[in-house]
């Protein structure tokens, strides 16, 4: 199943302007986030994923997020987390794991939100 176009509206509702002017655009089936040229989110199959180069991989867990896995094949994608549904409700706290998700992408390292 590919993103949906109503869920990707309502994932650029939730960013909103806090991040300036976003690019945005398909692939395999997915949809992108970028700032500038990093990607740090993306959709696939209606589930929104931030990229958080971590090593704390069992917290990660802890706290509600698990790897991507991509299809057909399943193959499981490290480097990007899906969103605990806990963050829908809470947009502030959604926006600082975007921002850690960008300084991710561009640094390598990020903060805990």
């Amino acid at each position: 199943m590919s993103a949906s176009p109503e869920f990707i509206e309502y994932a650029k509702e939730l960013f909103g302007s806090s991040f300036g002017a976003l690019k945005e655009g398909k692939f395999f089936g997915g949809f992108a986030f970028k700032s500038g040229s990093k990607q740090f989110a993306m959709i696939m199959d209606n589930t929104l994923y931030f990229a958080l180069t971590i090593k704390r991989g069992p917290n990660m867990q802890r706290w509600g997020w698990s790897h991507s896995r991509m299809r057909p094949k399943k193959v499981n994608v490290k480097k990007y987390y899906s969103a605990p549904e806990d963050l829908f409700a809470d947009n502030e706290k959604l926006i600082v794991w975007a921002k850690n998700a960008i300084e991710s992408a561009y640094t390598g390292i990020e903060r805990v939100a």
